[in-house]
């Protein structure tokens, strides 16, 4: 039985710098085979993560967000629009060296979904799966690159190199990594499935990196370290939905609380498997997920600022000047309970 890691239980060793100033570091990174992004970070395609403003927002930053698919073709088609075009304008497409990208499943009206997003902009394709390594998903991606060749497929989650190798054999351009370890997820409680992030990360990324094909590693964040942990791993990107939950962007109402004074402000954020979310969408079954309500945060550009940050600086501490030479020279090591409980803050 092979022992496996999760992000609570490794650091970063710091090692040599000769790094004077931060804010010069180039965070930068692959997205996919073929489109980058200015930061490593990436929105999560949950109905309470990311939607219009969220999308927008992470593009200005040169992160992507990936528009939900909880929603009819019509309406996604239309966001994604919204995403990509001059307002007025049907042919002027915004930051046109950034990649759109759109959540879809495999079942259904998928191919159908994936042409009227193609037709609206989108260029980057996410099929979004609680398992990825499955014939549909094989099939999904055979089928949209033979339709639409320009358009490049995501595909996932996985946690394994050998369903990561099934999915780059078929022609995925990125492979989203991690199953069961999303802050509202039930899949290990309900299933007993599921592979602690580290272990994934590391075990995708040796496969991945003979294909050429760039990793997203995708849930276990509770903190900033943890993004940079991913990374740290082997990862190019790090998708988000906790941290960004509960923010000005995220989809949904800002409910109130109380009576000022005390008046206290929430947003809602849900598992996409969750029975409030499938509920939604008149569905009740297979229920992998949990919902909770989230104290209000404010405008994201807040945390996607400090991430930067944090990353710079985990950069600064092993002495790289961009990601390539943070996977070069990064080195990790495991860490006890009483390790891990020494480096949150405390009194004595």
């Amino acid at each position: 039985m092979k022992k496996c890691y999760t992000y609570d239980d490794i650091n970063i060793i710091p090692k040599y710098s000769e790094i004077e100033h931060r804010d010069k570091i180039n965070i930068s990174t692959r997205f996919t085979k073929k489109t980058l992004l200015d930061i490593p970070i990436i929105s999560s395609p949950m109905d309470t993560i990311t939607g219009l403003d969220m999308a927008r927002e992470m593009m200005n930053w040169g992160g992507v967000g990936v528009i939900h698919r909880f929603m009819s073709i019509e309406e996604q088609a239309e966001l994604m629009n919204k995403l990509c075009y001059m307002p007025g304008s049907e042919h002027v497409i915004l930051k046109n060296d950034l990649p759109r990208c759109a959540a879809i499943g495999v079942k259904d009206d998928y191919l159908e979904r994936s042409q009227e997003l193609f037709n609206n902009g989108c260029n980057v394709l996410l099929i979004d799966v609680a398992h990825g390594h499955h014939k549909l998903v094989g099939e999904a991606i055979e089928e949209i690159k033979t339709r639409l060749e320009q358009i490049e497929v995501i595909a996932g989650s996985v946690a394994t190199g050998e369903a990561t190798k099934y999915l780059c054999e078929k022609g995925a351009d990125a492979i989203r990594v991690g199953i069961g370890n999303g802050s509202l997820c039930e899949t290990r409680i309900r299933t007993g499935v599921g592979i602690p992030q580290v272990f994934a990360i590391i075990d995708c990324v040796s496969i991945a990196d003979d294909y050429n094909v760039p990793i997203i590693a995708d849930g276990g964040v509770r903190n900033i370290g943890d993004v940079c942990k991913g990374l740290a791993c082997g990862a190019d990107t790090i998708m988000l939905g906790s941290l960004l939950s509960g923010t000005k962007e995220s989809p949904g109402e800002i409910e109130k609380v109380g009576k000022w004074p005390n008046e206290q402000l929430y947003k809602k954020y849900r598992g996409s498997a969750s029975l409030d979310s499938k509920k939604s969408r008149g569905d009740k079954k297979n229920v992998e997920g949990n919902h909770k309500v989230i104290p209000y945060k404010g405008k994201v550009k807040r945390i996607i600022n400090d991430i930067r940050e944090g990353l710079r600086s985990s950069f600064s501490y092993v002495g790289a000047n961009n990601l390539s030479e943070f996977h070069s020279k990064v080195e990790l090591i495991q860490v006890t309970r009483a390790g891990n409980i020494e480096g949150q803050p405390h009194l004595l």
